[in-house]
C-alpha cells in the first residue's frame, strides 16, 4: 500500500513524501525545504530512503544535499544533472523506478525546464507532475518551446483519467481567474472555480486534482478544442497552447 503525506512548504510549494508501507521505503518527491521534509518524516515515523526530482529549480531540489547527508538516501533526478545535487541515479523518459515493489514510470514533461519529468504510479493511479501541469494551469515556458509543451501535455493527457496529478504548488485560485478569461462558457469550469474559492476560503488545499477534471476545464490541455482555437488563434494546438501561455504570462 502506497501512501502520501502532503504538507505546505516555503511560500506555496506542496511537499510530498510518499511511503509504501510493505517495504517501508519512503520517497521525497522534489525537495523545496530540507528541514520541514526531515521533519515531517519523523513526525510520521518513516525513514527517507529516495529523493525523485522533477526538475531542476532550486525549490524542487534545493534540499537534497541536507536530506542526502541527514539519511544517506539515494536521489533519482533527471538529465540536469549539471544543476542538480550529484544524482545516484539519472533517469530518462521510458526508464522506471521503484519504491518497494510500486514501479514508477518517466514520462518527459519538458517546457518548463528543458529536462522536466514527471513519475506515473499506474498501478496506484497517481502521478506527481512537478510544474509540468497545474490544477488549471500549466508551468511558465522558461526553456521549452511550444511544439515541445504541448507534445508534453499530450502524454500528461494520454493518462488513465481517473489518475490523481500531485502538482507542486498553490497556485489554483490565480489559475481559475485566468482560465475564466480563457475560457468563459465553460460551465464545468464555472462550477470548479466555486469550489477553489471555498476551498481557499477555509483554508484548505486544491492539490491534488484529478486528471478527468483537468481534461474538462484546464485550457492549457484543452488547446487543441476548436473553441479555444477560434478564441486564441491559432493553426494547431501548439501555436493555441502558445498563445495561452503567453495570456497567462500577461494577465
Amino acid at each position: 500500500m502506497l501512501k502520501v503525506h502532503q504538507f505546505p512548504c516555503l511560500s506555496d510549494n506542496y511537499g510530498f513524501l510518499l511511503h509504501d508501507t510493505d517495504s517501508g521505503e519512503t520517497a521525497c518527491i522534489d525537495t523545496p525545504d530540507a528541514e520541514e521534509y526531515l521533519k515531517q518524516a519523523e513526525a510520521q515515523g518513516w525513514k527517507i530512503t529516495q529523493i525523485w526530482n522533477t526538475h531542476w529549480h532550486p525549490d524542487h531540489a534545493g534540499g537534497n544535499e541536507a536530506i542526502k547527508a541527514a539519511t544517506g538516501c539515494t536521489i533519482v533526478a533527471p538529465q540536469e544533472v549539471d544543476r542538480i545535487h550529484q544524482p545516484d541515479r539519472v533517469v530518462a523518459h521510458g526508464d522506471t523506478v521503484k519504491l518497494g515493489e510500486h514501479e514508477a514510470h518517466i514520462i518527459d514533461v519538458s517546457g518548463h525546464t528543458n529536462g522536466h519529468i514527471a513519475y506515473h504510479l499506474p498501478d496506484a493511479a497517481m502521478a506527481f507532475v512537478g510544474d509540468s501541469v497545474f490544477a488549471l494551469g500549466c508551468g511558465r515556458m522558461f526553456e521549452g518551446k511550444p511544439e515541445q509543451f504541448w507534445a508534453s501535455i499530450e502524454r500528461v493527457k494520454a493518462l488513465p483519467a481517473d489518475t490523481t496529478l500531485y502538482c507542486a504548488h498553490e497556485y489554483t485560485q490565480a489559475n481559475a481567474k485566468f482560465a475564466l478569461h480563457a475560457d468563459p462558457d465553460n460551465e464545468a469550469l464555472q462550477a470548479y472555480a466555486r469550489e477553489i474559492d471555498e476551498k481557499r476560503s477555509r483554508g484548505e488545499p486544491t492539490v491534488p486534482t484529478i486528471l478527468s477534471r483537468e481534461l474538462e476545464t484546464n485550457p492549457f490541455l484543452r488547446a487543441d478544442d476548436p473553441s479555444l482555437a477560434a478564441k486564441w488563434g491559432g493553426s494547431a494546438p501548439h501555436e493555441t497552447f502558445a498563445a495561452l501561455r503567453a495570456g497567462k504570462d500577461s494577465f
